[in-house]
């Protein structure tokens, strides 16, 4: 078996463990900080919003341009004085994109580029986007994302409790803020691609979650007729024994996706690969955190709060504390008077004394 293996199936039978819900003050702290900065680049910075929410045009020249991609944003720049987005395809062209012009414009702009390029106005073919289609896919996003969040809601509450609804919805929003925030302060474009990858980071997120919660619900049947551990000792243990499977599906999830982040958008220049990859890989990171780090930790705090689960604690810790004045009793010198000598015990604890064979005589065979 693998090291890895073997670490999981130690952490699954409980041998070793790290405390994920005792230190839950800490992850809350470092979660409110990212979120603050999330939160912070967005109301600073904005989303780079693509063409297609905006907007304007896209001009795309010929195969096999001697132009380069800093040049062609310095005539497109100059031409409609709008910033411009330039990217080189896979067949040599390039694709040039001006957002928050209208079509008299665009056909001036049209023949000012062509010349800049020397090219045959012709030659250069010319796409208007209209605004009101990105404002149609920003609607239907935000209506499936609201629909989704519904669903969750009401399917954890019926297959587990409404505790862990609440942990997850938070988690899920905790994903999301963090990837938009992300998009704002890389400045990365925001497309369509981009919201199908927010939306996909969401089931990915939410299957992390569901497998912990699962290993919870199981693992606290009948919890109050026993007083070894308290939910809160449940849930580390479900993290813990649920640890290395989610930091398996997520690294497996995250290597193609960083393959197509950091070598077909930045190596191989692939620029239209960055805008749905970003978000997946910030996504799936997050998802893979907040499961561990957010959910769970919340739902002990929720259950912590219950009547049951507080006498519940109670009784385990009262028991844990019985025990270690017993075994400080066993530890402490047994003498009633003062100056009485013990003897020493050789050999495991609370093994019985030997009996004394006879009264008085030595032990050994009887002449």
């Amino acid at each position: 078996m693998s090291k890895l293996g073997n670490l999981g199936a130690r952490l699954h039978r409980g041998e070793i463990s790290y405390d994920f819900v005792g230190k839950r003050k800490i992850w809350y702290g470092v979660s409110i900080l990212i979120t603050i900065t999330a939160i912070l680049g967005l109301a600073v910075r904005g989303l780079n919003m693509g063409i297609e929410f905006q907007g304007g045009a896209v001009f795309t020249t010929p195969t096999s341009m001697s132009t380069s991609v800093a040049q062609a944003e310095t005539y497109a720049k100059e031409a409609s004085g709008h910033d411009a987005i330039v990217q080189k395809l896979g067949n040599g062209s390039l694709r040039i994109q001006i957002a928050g012009i209208d079509t008299d414009k665009s056909d001036q702009i049209k023949q000012t580029l062509a010349k800049d390029l020397n090219l045959n106005p012709e030659k250069l073919a010319a796409d208007l986007v209209g605004p009101s289609w990105g404002e149609q896919i920003a609607s239907k996003a935000w209506q499936g994302l609201g629909i989704f969040m519904v669903l969750v809601v009401i399917y954890l509450a019926i297959a587990f409790e409404w505790r862990m609804a609440v942990a997850a919805l938070v988690a899920l929003i905790h994903d999301i803020t963090i990837t938009t925030g992300i998009y704002a302060l890389v400045g990365f474009e925001v497309t369509p691609g981009t919201v199908i990858g927010l939306l996909t980071i969401l089931g990915y997120s939410l299957y992390d979650t569901v497998v912990v919660f699962d290993s919870l619900k199981e693992q606290t049947k009948d919890i109050t007729k026993q007083t070894r551990f308290t939910y809160s000792d449940i849930a580390n243990q479900s993290i813990n024994g649920t640890l290395v499977r989610s930091i398996n599906t997520t690294v497996v999830a995250l290597l193609p996706v960083a393959g197509l982040l950091f070598i077909g958008g930045g190596f191989l220049g692939a620029g239209t690969l960055n805008d749905i990859s970003l978000s997946l890989f910030v996504g799936l990171a997050a998802g893979a955190y907040s499961s561990i780090f957010i959910a769970t930790p919340l739902v002990a705090d929720l259950k912590e709060r219950e009547p049951a689960m507080r006498a519940l604690r109670k009784r385990v810790l009262a028991k844990r504390a019985q025990a270690a004045s017993g075994e400080d009793l066993a530890e402490a010198p047994a003498g009633d008077e003062p100056g009485e000598a013990t003897p020493a015990v050789v050999g495991p604890r609370n093994q019985p004394a030997s009996r004394t064979r006879g009264r008085g005589r030595p032990s050994g065979k009887r002449r």
